[in-house]
Protein backbone atom coordinates (compact mmCIF):
# COMPACT_ATOMS: atom_id res chain seq x y z
CA UNK A 1 0.00 0.00 0.00
CA UNK A 2 0.75 3.35 -0.73
CA UNK A 3 1.27 6.44 1.68
CA UNK A 4 1.00 9.82 0.57
CA UNK A 5 3.66 12.14 1.49
CA UNK A 6 4.79 15.98 0.98
CA UNK A 7 8.17 17.06 0.86
CA UNK A 8 8.23 18.45 4.43
CA UNK A 9 11.95 19.95 4.58
CA UNK A 10 15.15 19.76 3.27
CA UNK A 11 18.16 19.81 5.60
CA UNK A 12 21.52 19.29 6.23
CA UNK A 13 22.68 15.98 8.30
CA UNK A 14 24.99 17.58 10.95
CA UNK A 15 27.14 14.50 10.70
CA UNK A 16 28.04 13.72 7.40
CA UNK A 17 27.19 17.23 5.85
CA UNK A 18 25.10 15.83 3.37
CA UNK A 19 21.55 16.85 2.37
CA UNK A 20 18.29 15.38 3.96
CA UNK A 21 14.57 15.43 2.22
CA UNK A 22 12.35 14.73 4.83
CA UNK A 23 8.64 13.03 3.48
CA UNK A 24 6.05 13.32 6.33
CA UNK A 25 2.61 11.68 5.75
CA UNK A 26 -0.26 14.07 5.30
CA UNK A 27 -1.66 12.58 8.89
CA UNK A 28 1.61 13.33 10.20
CA UNK A 29 2.42 9.90 11.29
CA UNK A 30 5.75 9.21 9.06
CA UNK A 31 8.54 10.66 8.99
CA UNK A 32 10.94 9.43 5.96
CA UNK A 33 14.33 11.47 5.76
CA UNK A 34 16.48 10.16 2.12
CA UNK A 35 19.64 11.59 1.88
CA UNK A 36 20.28 12.94 -1.54
CA UNK A 37 23.30 14.53 -3.31
CA UNK A 38 24.25 18.34 -3.32
CA UNK A 39 23.47 18.98 -6.55
CA UNK A 40 20.12 17.02 -6.07
CA UNK A 41 19.18 19.10 -3.30
CA UNK A 42 20.30 22.03 -5.28
CA UNK A 43 17.31 21.28 -7.55
CA UNK A 44 14.78 20.62 -5.17
CA UNK A 45 15.90 23.70 -3.57
CA UNK A 46 15.41 25.62 -6.67
CA UNK A 47 12.12 24.66 -7.21
CA UNK A 48 10.69 25.04 -3.49
CA UNK A 49 11.48 28.52 -3.61
CA UNK A 50 10.46 29.33 -6.87
CA UNK A 51 13.87 30.59 -7.85
CA UNK A 52 14.38 31.26 -11.67
CA UNK A 53 17.31 29.91 -13.38
CA UNK A 54 18.65 32.03 -16.83
CA UNK A 55 18.17 28.88 -18.33
CA UNK A 56 16.34 25.30 -18.00
CA UNK A 57 17.75 23.06 -15.23
CA UNK A 58 17.95 18.93 -16.08
CA UNK A 59 14.51 18.62 -14.19
CA UNK A 60 12.98 21.64 -15.86
CA UNK A 61 13.99 20.59 -19.55
CA UNK A 62 12.33 17.33 -18.12
CA UNK A 63 9.12 18.93 -17.43
CA UNK A 64 9.17 20.57 -20.71
CA UNK A 65 10.02 17.44 -22.92
CA UNK A 66 7.34 15.34 -20.89
CA UNK A 67 4.67 18.29 -21.62
CA UNK A 68 5.78 18.40 -25.27
CA UNK A 69 4.92 15.03 -25.96
CA UNK A 70 1.65 15.13 -24.12
CA UNK A 71 2.55 12.83 -21.47
CA UNK A 72 1.04 13.29 -18.10
CA UNK A 73 2.96 12.46 -14.81
CA UNK A 74 0.53 11.04 -12.35
CA UNK A 75 2.83 10.30 -9.17
CA UNK A 76 5.80 9.80 -8.53
CA UNK A 77 6.51 6.41 -5.69
CA UNK A 78 9.03 5.75 -3.47
CA UNK A 79 8.78 2.09 -4.09
CA UNK A 80 12.19 0.11 -2.64
CA UNK A 81 15.01 0.09 -0.03
CA UNK A 82 17.88 -2.15 -0.39
CA UNK A 83 21.22 -2.06 1.17
CA UNK A 84 20.28 1.72 2.79
CA UNK A 85 19.98 3.13 -0.88
CA UNK A 86 15.98 3.81 -2.34
CA UNK A 87 14.50 3.21 -4.97
CA UNK A 88 11.73 5.11 -7.24
CA UNK A 89 9.32 5.08 -9.72
CA UNK A 90 7.61 7.70 -11.80
CA UNK A 91 4.68 6.77 -13.25
CA UNK A 92 3.49 8.10 -16.61
CA UNK A 93 0.38 7.85 -18.60
CA UNK A 94 0.84 8.85 -22.81
CA UNK A 95 -1.87 7.74 -25.17
CA UNK A 96 -4.03 5.84 -22.69
CA UNK A 97 -0.68 3.82 -21.66
CA UNK A 98 0.26 3.64 -18.17
CA UNK A 99 4.36 2.66 -17.68
CA UNK A 100 6.59 3.24 -14.80
CA UNK A 101 10.11 4.89 -15.01
CA UNK A 102 13.02 3.48 -12.92
CA UNK A 103 14.49 6.95 -10.87
CA UNK A 104 16.94 7.95 -8.06
CA UNK A 105 13.76 9.48 -5.76
CA UNK A 106 16.10 12.40 -5.42
CA UNK A 107 14.90 13.03 -9.43
CA UNK A 108 11.77 11.82 -8.87
CA UNK A 109 10.95 14.41 -6.36
CA UNK A 110 12.74 17.23 -8.68
CA UNK A 111 10.24 16.32 -11.03
CA UNK A 112 7.55 15.73 -8.97
CA UNK A 113 7.57 19.66 -7.42
CA UNK A 114 7.75 20.75 -10.84
CA UNK A 115 4.93 18.82 -12.26
CA UNK A 116 2.88 19.45 -9.48
CA UNK A 117 2.07 15.55 -8.90
CA UNK A 118 1.80 13.57 -5.64
CA UNK A 119 4.02 11.88 -4.07
CA UNK A 120 4.19 7.99 -2.11
CA UNK A 121 6.23 6.27 -0.44
CA UNK A 122 5.58 2.28 -0.24
CA UNK A 123 4.41 1.09 3.55
CA UNK A 124 7.03 -1.19 3.41
CA UNK A 125 9.64 1.13 2.66
CA UNK A 126 8.49 3.33 5.51
CA UNK A 127 8.48 -0.25 7.94
CA UNK A 128 12.24 -1.09 6.34
CA UNK A 129 13.92 2.37 7.06
CA UNK A 130 12.35 1.85 10.87
CA UNK A 131 13.69 -1.49 10.86
CA UNK A 132 17.22 -0.63 9.58
CA UNK A 133 17.88 2.60 11.54
CA UNK A 134 16.78 0.15 14.71
CA UNK A 135 19.82 -2.28 13.95
CA UNK A 136 21.80 0.24 12.43
CA UNK A 137 25.37 -0.12 14.06
CA UNK A 138 26.30 3.21 13.25
CA UNK A 139 24.51 5.04 16.19
CA UNK A 140 25.10 8.33 14.89
CA UNK A 141 22.77 8.29 11.74
CA UNK A 142 20.11 6.12 14.29
CA UNK A 143 20.32 8.60 16.61
CA UNK A 144 19.20 11.47 13.11
CA UNK A 145 16.52 9.02 12.19
CA UNK A 146 14.89 8.79 15.78
CA UNK A 147 15.41 12.78 16.06
CA UNK A 148 14.05 13.63 12.59
CA UNK A 149 10.55 10.75 13.25
CA UNK A 150 10.34 13.16 16.93
CA UNK A 151 10.06 16.53 15.51
CA UNK A 152 7.20 18.25 15.13
CA UNK A 153 5.76 20.57 12.43
CA UNK A 154 7.38 23.32 14.61
CA UNK A 155 10.21 22.20 15.29
CA UNK A 156 10.99 21.70 11.22
CA UNK A 157 10.01 24.71 9.88
CA UNK A 158 9.93 25.49 6.79
CA UNK A 159 12.48 23.98 4.19
CA UNK A 160 15.74 24.71 5.92
CA UNK A 161 19.03 24.38 4.25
Amino acid sequence: MEVEMKIRSLMMDPVTNMPIVVLKDLQGNAVLPIWVGIYEANAIALEIEKVQTPRPMTHDLLRSVLLGLDVHVQKVVVNDLKDDTFYALIWVESRGEVMAIDSRPSDALALALRVDCPIFVEEEVLKSSKVSSAVSERSSTEQLRNWLEGLSDDDLGRYKM
